[in-house]
């Protein structure tokens, strides 16, 4: 019953991220260029607290590093939005200081430790060093971002961005396999063909949706892309 619930909050999380990607994809086909919705850049801060918690509950010191590392990445791609200061103060500083009380339950509230997430059986060094730098290079694809998006004052997503995506998303699929993990194997196998189509638009401005002549398929689209209220 304890895995049950482990992998649940797991795939909760991947859900919301294949979300966040979905949404990011149907809007930047619609307008035919690559966007940054505000709607990722906060499905991603929920996203993330949940992986965080599956990654303490794992065991798994590669996850917790990775979301660790880009959770402020996307407050401050909020706070480029100009979306950040609308919201109420209880609720930025619930964001800022949630990863600390994580950690807090981490240290304080279990049995866990540092050693415990460095010396996991279950995951021997090899494996976990392959896990740590998949996470590294698949989340240095924010820092990448953030420094282009600083750079121009303006949240974006470059291609670069998602050259990253391809490449650090394949290291997590084979960590997932090695480790038996199925919320990574499902996650980073959904999320290529997002991945290689943000590429392709980026070079071809026509949208793939344009091409469709299915009228029920156009307005959804419409509707995630904000046109349709």
């Amino acid at each position: 019953m304890k895995d049950y619930l482990i992998y649940s909050i797991g795939f909760l999380s991947q859900i919301l991220f294949f979300a966040r990607t979905i949404i990011q994809w149907f809007k930047s086909e619609h307008e035919g260029k690559v966007l940054s919705p505000t709607l990722f850049w906060k499905i991603s801060l929920l996203a993330s607290i949940l992986m965080l918690t599956y990654g303490i509950l794992r065991n798994d010191a590669a996850i917790l590093i990775g979301q660790i590392l880009v959770y402020f990445i996307y407050v401050r791609n909020i706070q480029l939005k100009n979306d950040w200061k609308p919201m109420s103060p209880a609720m930025r500083l619930g964001i800022l200081i949630m990863p600390a009380i994580i950690l807090s339950f981490l240290f304080f509230g279990t049995d866990y430790s540092l050693a415990t997430f460095f010396k996991n059986e279950n995951n021997p060094l090899l494996l976990m060093i392959w896990g740590i730098s998949a996470q590294i290079i698949f989340i240095s694809r924010f820092f990448y971002q953030w420094l282009y998006s600083e750079n121009r004052k303006e949240s974006i997503l470059p291609l670069g961005f998602w050259i990253i995506s391809i490449v650090g998303s394949a290291m997590n699929f084979i960590y997932g396999v090695y480790r038996l993990d199925p919320v990574l194997v499902a996650a980073h196998s959904l999320g290529m063909f997002v991945y290689l189509r943000n590429i392709l638009i980026h070079y071809n401005k026509r949208s793939l949706f344009s091409r469709l002549k299915i009228p029920v398929l156009n307005k959804l689209i419409a509707f995630v892309s904000g046109k349709i209220k």
